[in-house]
């Protein structure tokens, strides 16, 4: 039996990523989707490292590494050793990371509203907990290929 799930993931990926680039556009916050969910997973808990914002954003690190600088050159990032281990560097909001926060939020329920639209409570729910389910699974098989090699 033919499956679409993974296809179907990948094209709403494609059209939420356009969609909320442009709302943010349209909010006068010009940053990309990856800084936003490196900026969303900052606002939560400041101060983290590389290797924990790239495990809490499911983005590679060198990835994370790249994203970073181009924050850290705009001004939205700061970077600092760690006083407790020289050998870490400590990713941290700046004052205008943190004035991103409320508008950023703004566009992020719109998009939560535009991509629940017509399901009710119950259909989130239960959308949400095999979409958990799938995360769980994939997180779980990366680690596990990590492991083995």
């Amino acid at each position: 039996m033919e499956t679409k799930g993974g296809f179907y993931i990948t094209q709403i990926k494609q059209l939420q990523d356009r969609i909320f680039e442009r709302l943010l556009a349209e909010n006068g916050i010009e940053i990309s989707g990856g800084q936003g969910r490196i900026l969303f997973i900052l606002w939560k808990r400041d101060r983290l490292t590389v290797s924990e914002i790239s495990r809490q954003t499911s983005l590679a690190k060198n990835t994370v590494s790249i994203v970073v600088d181009g924050m850290v050159r705009k001004g939205i990032l700061e970077r600092n050793i760690n006083l407790e281990n020289r050998r870490q560097t400590i990713i941290s909001l700046t004052e205008y990371a943190q004035s991103l926060r409320e508008r950023y939020e703004t566009v992020s329920r719109q998009m939560n509203t535009l991509f629940y639209q017509g399901f009710s409570q119950a259909e989130r729910e239960t959308f949400e907990l095999f979409l958990e389910r799938i995360l769980r699974t994939l997180t779980q098989a990366e680690l596990a290929s990590d492991r083995s090699t």
